[in-house]
């Protein structure tokens, strides 16, 4: 892990700010949303990036209607409507 020497306080809310600089670097712009990990003693933030609507996989993704769906989702699903007597 590599240290960027900036040390911040929470305020009373627990709330702390982001420097310009991380911001720019990681393309994080106003209302932009964050995922939280937590990882042994450490908290870990990442820039929110939602996966397939169905197993949230992020390998592949079509966007339809504003929904992301993986090809290999798209495959299975074409798979259980041919099972299911519909032609595909």
């Amino acid at each position: 892990m590599k240290s960027t020497g900036i040390v911040r306080q929470l305020d009373e809310l627990g709330r702390i700010v982001l420097p310009k600089e991380l911001r720019e670097n990681f393309n994080l712009g106003y209302k932009d949303a964050l995922e939280i990990f937590v990882e042994d003693d450490k908290v870990i933030l990442r820039k929110y990036q939602p996966g397939d609507i169905f197993d949230n996989n992020m390998a592949d993704l079509l966007e339809y209607k504003g929904k992301k769906v993986s090809i290999e989702t798209i495959k299975n699903l074409v798979e259980i409507a041919k099972e299911s007597g519909y032609k595909v």
